[in-house]
């Protein structure tokens, strides 16, 4: 009876994974999001860039947008500044004066929010916090990508990289959805389980090793076994930016940092977990290589 009743659980759980409207529209704006960015990236040079510093810059008024619905009002312009400049000097100096920049984020940063004070604003402290913290987490992350297309075949490191969030995320909802049964944190992602975890794992590190196979066609540098440990380390480490999101997001009760991106919510919300991947990858690749 108990064997019948786990069929039937599972047949049901597989069911509920083929009709699920909201991972048909996921699938959807990935199939039209995935090839324009593989467009970007094999234009390269200024055209991905610009495509990086875009996205960067949409999520950061989508971060901004959370927190002032939420009453609280960081710096629109130091958000959407910073991370352009961040992805224009990697670009160009390959962030080789980041100080610079750090120096320049805060500097803008405090005298935007010592303003705001003076004119009355009283949670200009959080304000400048939040400032400072989302230029950090979306530009000076989120720019990495620039160096890792502009490493030697950087098209290729590219192209394992990226893709490996997807394969993670495809393992982490299939296994979660069929085999989810232990909470990993009820709080702040109520719906993440260690089944779908490991799940996603598990296929990040076999598509990383398979989609570097392929790229070892087009180049000896890049080795199965490279797309096996980005793989790996990718998918192990790559869930905190979905986590760290979905905590501001339920501490103002919000769904998605937009409406952009159907089924996807936004473009803060497709890009969370690339943040990580981006600056893990490019250590990795150098490590590795």
């Amino acid at each position: 009876m108990d064997s019948v009743k786990d069929v039937s659980e599972n047949a049901e759980q597989v069911t509920a994974v083929k009709s699920d409207k909201s991972f048909r529209t996921r699938i959807l704006v990935a199939d039209i999001f995935v090839p324009v960015t593989v467009f970007f990236a094999f234009q390269g040079g200024p055209f991905f860039a610009v495509f990086v510093g875009v996205v960067l810059c949409v999520s950061a008024w989508e971060y901004w947008r959370i927190f002032k619905n939420g009453g609280f009002n960081p710096s629109l312009p130091v958000l959407l500044l910073t991370p352009a400049a961040a992805v224009a000097m990697r670009f160009f100096w390959g962030m080789q004066y980041v100080e610079i920049w750090f120096g320049a984020l805060l500097l803008f940063s405090v005298l935007y929010h010592v303003i705001q004070q003076q004119h009355g604003n009283l949670k200009a402290g959080s304000n400048l916090a939040l400032t400072v913290f989302g230029a950090i987490y979306l530009g000076f992350l989120g720019s990495y990508a620039v160096s890792i297309r502009e490493l030697d075949h950087g098209l290729l490191w590219t192209l394992l990289v990226f893709p490996i969030i997807s394969l993670a995320d495809t393992g982490a909802y299939f296994f979660g959805r069929l085999l989810g049964k232990h909470k990993m944190l009820t709080v702040v992602s109520p719906k993440k389980s260690w089944e779908g975890y490991l799940g996603g794992i598990l296929v990040g590190g076999l598509g990383g090793w398979g989609l570097a196979a392929l790229w070892h066609i087009a180049s000896a540098a890049v080795l199965p076994v490279h797309g096996l440990i980005l793989g790996i380390a990718i998918s192990i480490v790559a869930p905190l930016g979905d986590f760290g999101e979905s905590m501001i997001k339920r501490q103002f009760n919000v769904k998605d940092s937009s409406n952009l991106l159907p089924g996807h919510g936004g473009f803060f919300d497709r890009i969370d977990s690339s943040l990580w991947a981006a600056i893990l990858g490019y250590y990795l690749i150098l490590i590795i290589r």
